[in-house]
């Protein structure tokens, strides 16, 4: 009998450590949490500077329409140009993410494909990621003009035809970043949460 009373009574010392230890650990990762940032995209680029007017081209997509990229939206909307590349991995495991945030941010962004290289090697991508729905422009000259050096690579311009974000995208909340950013009119989300912890 003695040996049962004791048995219960360690096992309630141990069952209320292991409830102050959870409980640690749950205001320990409450306490990570608010430290650990969200990761943005690396705003790296030579050529352009958040805030400045984008550079206007009127360039023509693989499916010969003319498209004018920069300058102010017709439509009021404001346009997401991302650089990809059939040889990019990162871009084949983003397009999915790519495209649905592209249908679900369609109210106020319309999508624009850029790459360079051969238009043969792009006619076979864009139809094996399903595409097709997306103005695809080849030229070295866009890719250039706004300063890509590294994929995949976007830019969000304004409705007002001025850089709103950008950066190299390495997954689907980077991508998101540039919307926070340009929603938050801001250069970047380390910039905002720099700014924040300043204040």
């Amino acid at each position: 009998m003695d040996i049962l009373v004791i048995s219960n009574i360690v096992l309630w010392i141990a069952v209320v450590i292991m409830a102050v230890v959870i409980f640690a650990l749950t205001r320990q990762i409450g306490v990570l949490f608010e430290r650990v940032a969200p990761a943005g995209a690396l705003a790296v680029n030579q050529n352009l500077k958040v805030g400045q007017v984008a550079p206007e081209l009127s360039l023509q997509t693989m499916d010969n329409q003319l498209l004018n990229v920069g300058g102010a939206s017709e439509d009021g909307r404001s346009q997401l140009l991302f650089w990809v590349s059939p040889e990019c991995p990162v871009c084949k495991t983003l397009l999915p993410a790519l495209k649905s945030a592209a249908k679900a941010e369609s109210d106020w962004l319309k999508l624009v494909l850029a790459s360079d290289g051969m238009e043969l090697d792009h006619q076979a991508y864009v139809k094996q990621y399903d595409l097709q729905g997306h103005p695809y422009i080849v030229s070295e000259l866009l890719g250039k003009t706004y300063g890509v050096a590294k994929l995949p690579y976007a830019v969000v311009i304004d409705e007002q035809g001025k850089i709103a974000s950008m950066g190299i995208i390495n997954s689907r909340e980077h991508l998101e970043s540039l919307f926070e950013a340009k929603e938050r009119k801001v250069a970047s989300i380390q910039d905002y949460l720099s700014n924040r912890v300043g204040h």
